[in-house]
This record gives C-alpha cells, sequence and structure tokens, in this order.
C-alpha cells in the first residue's frame, strides 16, 4: 500500500473502533501502521488520578514496541460526543518525543483548519528538535531485527 492507501485506512478503521468502543459520548481512538503492515490501535487509558494518564495512541505505540515492529505512520481521532464530526489531533509533545523512537520519517496524522485528514513527516512538527545536537548513530532507535 502507498501512504495515502495506508493513511485512508488508517483513518477508517480508527473511526468504526471508535464508534464501537464508544457508541455514546465522547470517544478517542490512536492507530499506528507498521512497516511489517500491522495495524494497533489503542484508546486513552482510565484511571481516577488524572496526573497517571496516559496518551490515547501510548497503546498502540506499546504494541508496536512488545512485537518489535517499526512504526511507520500515527493518527489520533477523538469526537466530542456521538452527533459530533470526527476530528484529527496532532501528536503532543510527548507522543513525539515517543514516536521519534522509530524515526523522523514517521508520518503523523494532523489537525488541519479544514478537518481535512492530512499527514507529515515528524520532523515537519519539530525542525529544531534537540537530538539535532547529537550524531544520529549515537541516540536509542529502533533496529531492524532481520537487519
Amino acid at each position: 500500500m502507498n501512504n495515502a492507501e495506508i493513511e485512508t485506512k488508517m483513518y477508517e478503521m480508527a473511526v468504526a473502533f471508535l464508534q464501537k468502543r464508544f457508541p455514546t459520548g465522547w470517544g478517542g481512538v490512536g492507530i499506528v501502521h507498521t512497516a511489517q503492515g500491522s495495524f494497533f490501535t489503542s484508546v486513552a487509558l482510565e484511571c481516577a488520578n488524572a496526573s497517571a494518564l496516559l496518551c490515547i495512541e501510548t497503546g498502540a505505540m506499546c504494541e508496536a514496541q512488545k512485537y518489535n515492529e517499526r512504526i511507520t505512520h500515527c493518527l489520533c481521532v477523538v469526537r466530542e460526543d456521538e452527533n459530533a464530526p470526527f476530528t484529527v489531533l496532532s501528536p503532543c509533545g510527548i507522543c513525539q518525543e515517543r514516536l521519534r523512537y522509530w524515526g523522523e520519517d514517521v508520518r503523523v496524522g494532523v489537525t488541519t483548519d479544514d478537518g481535512s485528514l492530512r499527514f507529515v513527516p515528524l520532523r515537519t512538527l519539530q525542525p529544531y528538535h534537540w537530538t539535532r545536537a547529537y550524531p544520529p548513530a549515537e541516540q536509542e532507535h529502533y533496529v531492524d531485527p532481520r537487519e
């Protein structure tokens, strides 16, 4: 599949899962795609202590890590209630840090003014990222076990 096909499929999968998991009220789903062709979904961790919450897409990243797969795309879709439109949320700063493990080429869904589906490489979100101060070989990163 090419990027546009992957990204469209991710959006459709996220919306379908969101509607099933959250038939009424607020809902949010994170989804990642891997180089190995997997799609992993997740929802926000519910917790009585708000300071212990995790981002919506964190579980999907953990699944990719669990299976030692390289993330190529990441998307977060939310809606305020069952009558509201679906909205893509750009990854927060913490999720950007998490995703950098798989490299600057990870394509992430971003919030747009017109609500259109758009993905950009992670490096676009932080062109002055702190990792620029260090050689890439010195940074912890995903290593394909087949290489």
